[in-house]
Formats: C-alpha cells, sequence, structure tokens
C-alpha cells in the first residue's frame, strides 16, 4: 500500500510517499481500506519533534473514514463493507472521567491515517453519519471529540449561555461553534481576521471582535455583557483577558495553550468571580458517541478548508503552519 512515511524528525518536508506492507489485523482488531483523511495540528508538532514519545518510522495521521476491508477472528459486531470513522483515541480505559496512564493516539506512536489503510481496535471504529461525504466524515473525530467534551462533558454548556471561542479558524474551534450553536448557546468568537469572524456567523456565531485592536476586551464585554463559558486554546495573556470577561461562576475549559503560559495569573480575580479553571483533552468513548449522536441529529457538516490528495501532505501541513485555514484541511486517500 502507499502511505507517507516519516523516518525523520525536520518538518513537513520529511514526509515521503513509499510502499508499504498491509497491516494485519490481530484478534478484535480491523482493516479499513480508507477514502480520505484530515491533518491535526498534533502532525505539525510531529514532524517538528515537538510532540512527547515520538517514534520513528512512522506513519503519521489520527483522523480517517473508510470502509472494513477485513476483521479479526474475534470481532462480531463489524462487518467487511461497513463505512466507518475512526475514533483516534486509543485505550481511554472503562473510567469515563478521566483517560488512564497507557492513552495514546492514532498516528504516532501506531500507525496513522497518512496511508491507503490502517488497522484499529474494533471498540475504535463508528457508523459513517450517512449525511456526511467521506471528506467530511474523516474531518471529524479528533476535532470533534475535543470539541465535544471541553464543550460539553467538561464546560456543562447550557442553553442560553454566552459562549466564547477565542482565535476561531482551526477545527476545534469551528466544531465548537457548531455545537454550541446547536445546542443553543450565543456564541462569539474572536480572530485577527475580519473574514473569520464573517465565516463564522455564517454557520453559528451570533458575532466576534479582531483581538488586533487595543480595546478588543472592552468592545466585547459590551457586546456580550460577559461570557459564562470560554473553552480556550490559546493561553498566554489572553486567558487572563477571559478570566476578566468572565461573569460570576462562569467557566474557562482550557485544551491547549498556543501561547505559552499564563504570565502573573492573579488568583483572587478568580476567586472572587467564583469561576471554575477546567483541563480537557481529547475525550472517551462515551463523549465519541455522544458526538456522533449530536453530528446525527442536528445535520451538522464539518466545515473544511481545502482538500489535498495524500502526496500532497506536506503542502498542506505548510498551509495549518501559516494559519491560512479556516476549517478542517482534508486528504483524498488513492484508491489503487
Amino acid at each position: 500500500m502507499k502511505a507517507m512515511m516519516l523516518r525523520e524528525i525536520g518538518g513537513p518536508n520529511q514526509l515521503k510517499l513509499e510502499d508499504v506492507e498491509m497491516p494485519k489485523p490481530s484478534l478484535k482488531e480491523v482493516v479499513v481500506r480508507l477514502k480520505a483523511a484530515a491533518l491535526n495540528r498534533r502532525d505539525l508538532m510531529v514532524v517538528h519533534g515537538l510532540y512527547p514519545g515520538i517514534k520513528l518510522p512512522s506513519i503519521l495521521g489520527s483522523d480517517g473514514a473508510g470502509e472494513v476491508v477485513e476483521v479479526g477472528g474475534e470481532v462480531e459486531d463489524v462487518l467487511i463493507g461497513d463505512e466507518v470513522i475512526i475514533n483516534p483515541g486509543l485505550n481511554w480505559g472503562n473510567d469515563t472521567s478521566k483517560k488512564r496512564a497507557g492513552f495514546t493516539v492514532l498516528g504516532n506512536p501506531i500507525d496513522g491515517t497518512f496511508a491507503q489503510y490502517v488497522k484499529v481496535q474494533v471498540e475504535n471504529v463508528y457508523s459513517k453519519p450517512s449525511h456526511l461525504s467521506w471528506e467530511e466524515a474523516a474531518a471529524l473525530p479528533l476535532a470533534g471529540l475535543t470539541a465535544y467534551r471541553a464543550l460539553v462533558t467538561k464546560g456543562k454548556v447550557k442553553n442560553g449561555e454566552t459562549v466564547l471561542i477565542p482565535g476561531v479558524g482551526g477545527g476545534v474551534a469551528t466544531y465548537l461553534v457548531q455545537f454550541a450553536a446547536a445546542l443553543g448557546a450565543e456564541v462569539f468568537v474572536t480572530s485577527s481576521k475580519k473574514e473569520k469572524i464573517e465565516k463564522a456567523k455564517r454557520f453559528g456565531a451570533t458575532g466576534g471582535v479582531q483581538y488586533t485592536s487595543d480595546d478588543w476586551s472592552e468592545e466585547l464585554e459590551k457586546l456580550t455583557g460577559g461570557i459564562d463559558l470560554s473553552i480556550d486554546s490559546i493561553g498566554g495573556e489572553v486567558f487572563k483577558t477571559l478570566i476578566s470577561l468572565g461573569k460570576i461562576g462562569s467557566r474557562i475549559v482550557s485544551f491547549g495553550a498556543t501561547r505559552g503560559p499564563v504570565p502573573n495569573l492573579l488568583l483572587p480575580s478568580i476567586t472572587v468571580k467564583e469561576m471554575s479553571l477546567i483541563g480537557s483533552t481529547m475525550g472517551s468513548p462515551q463523549d465519541f458517541a455522544e458526538m456522533v449522536k449530536l453530528v446525527e441529529e442536528h445535520e451538522i457538516h464539518p466545515i473544511l478548508d481545502e482538500t489535498f490528495s495524500l502526496g500532497q501532505v506536506s503542502e498542506a501541513l505548510f498551509r495549518m503552519e501559516k494559519g491560512e485555514n479556516f476549517g478542517k484541511i482534508v486528504l483524498t486517500i488513492p484508491q489503487d
């Protein structure tokens, strides 16, 4: 089969299209012939050597959708020919409230979806939502799961609440807007670009501000009257602004910190407002199942950016690295 192999750290150009052996399933595994895959920031971190536990050589890629072509001897509930999406979270464990120490993510150290075929545990495949195209289905798993757990399981979003999504444009942020709007929240966003705010308004956001403005937080406070729930992946100075925007009893859920640590964090600001600061990463199998159900019930379509061929992964990663994308970057997988 054809796969994009990473043999050396050093950036997107280190990924090379190679012919490699087809995977073979163990007793409780299935092999999926992928129709499409999608990129995540995790892939970019791995090629730059910025992710823990990197194993080389390896096939990257956490997101994918396709057709089951082979099943292990103890697989009963999944059949050859089933159309599936893949939950990339591996070995979460039985406790839905937290992942266990052995939790990892498909696409390094376990070979992933930047290939024609991938093998996974049978418990990690779910029926593809029928209203989604292959490209949309492939774009859903990792970002959709991360957004759902942060917003619903951890953030406990409620109908009518005001939700803030800073830095809209990436895959998780676009799902956060869609999911929060579907659940009845009033959603606001920030971005450096006015056109990204306008795009967000087209799929559920009420409004937003450009954070490049000196008074963006004051503008946002006037616009919203205060925030009930912020879902943040930025950190840095922005996190302190989220605290100032929060109402009494509000929550901030963090699933990343692209701008690094929060400098000079003043705890009294949090205690006086009785705020909750919550961490979130990926999600449990239950979160994944509930996320897929939400997508099906509301017929949510993932927001897609550009589509590249499998052999163009490097070009696709450079687009992500430059922050040019709005929504998920997708790969089409050759079928021969």
